[in-house]
């Protein structure tokens, strides 16, 4: 067989692809990308936070602080709702840069509404823990770490969603910087198999702790309530209305 010589339309028409995209390869989209630095990201708009899931005999319980911060030094809003409906039986937290979590939020709740629109059924929330998974670890969301919780027909779920796209189910979880200290109460607390009613007083009783030692979180307690009829959301500013 005649190799082609250096100037032929072949060797042309070769070099000419090899510069381009595989021409039957489908095109697809690409996630959008930021050039910060990390300095950058140090003066992102932060929530500080803490945000705790509870899986209980009823459904899915869902509490948040109110505080947004700026690193945790200066309060920027006392009013924030950390937690959005994303399915119509599911919820996730606002954790982290707030740009980014809002984003993180639409981006979740937008392919829910694809996927429902084409299949005419609701997601499972395997599925959408695998979503959010894959979106956190491809996507330019900054720093974020929510939690999602969500009730179907295998029952109830919470997952805690990390800034690498690990996705952990527990039977309940917390994030954001008063962790540790909700974590204590929520520990000591906690019981198998409690009512929606219990595991509200429960969690914000633990946002409570976080928020008697942590600058980044306080101002009172965003509650919201999962079950199978959908999911309910209500703030509270003092917390003896719920405790």
């Amino acid at each position: 067989m005649r190799t082609p010589t250096h100037d032929s339309d072949f060797s042309r028409t070769s070099e000419q692809l090899s510069a381009e995209t595989n021409p039957y390869e489908p095109e697809v989209g690409s996630l959008p990308r930021n050039d910060l630095s990390t300095a950058d990201l140090d003066n992102v708009n932060k929530t500080g936070t803490t945000t705790i899931g509870i899986t209980t005999a009823d459904g899915v319980v869902i509490a948040t602080d109110m505080r947004a911060s700026l690193g945790g030094r200066f309060v920027s809003n006392k009013n924030v709702q950390k937690v959005e409906q994303i399915h119509p039986t599911a919820a996730l937290t606002m954790v982290g840069s707030v740009g980014g979590a809002q984003s993180f939020i639409s981006s979740l709740r937008a392919e829910v509404n694809l996927y429902e629109a084409r299949r005419g059924e609701h997601m499972s929330m395997d599925a959408l823990a695998t979503l959010a998974g894959n979106f956190a670890r491809g996507g330019p969301f900054f720093a974020i770490h929510p939690i999602l919780g969500g009730v179907d027909a295998e029952g109830s779920h919470v997952y805690s969603i990390d800034p690498a796209g690990g996705v952990m189910e527990d039977d309940y979880t917390v994030t954001g910087s008063g962790m540790q200290l909700a974590y204590g109460h929520l520990e000591q607390a906690y019981e198998d198999d409690m009512s929606n009613d219990e595991a509200k007083t429960v969690a914000a009783r633990s946002i409570k702790s976080a928020a008697e030692r942590d600058t980044g979180s306080g101002n009172g307690v965003f509650l919201c309530e999962i079950t199978e009829e959908g999911v309910d959301i209500h703030g509270h500013h003092d917390f003896e209305e719920v405790i």
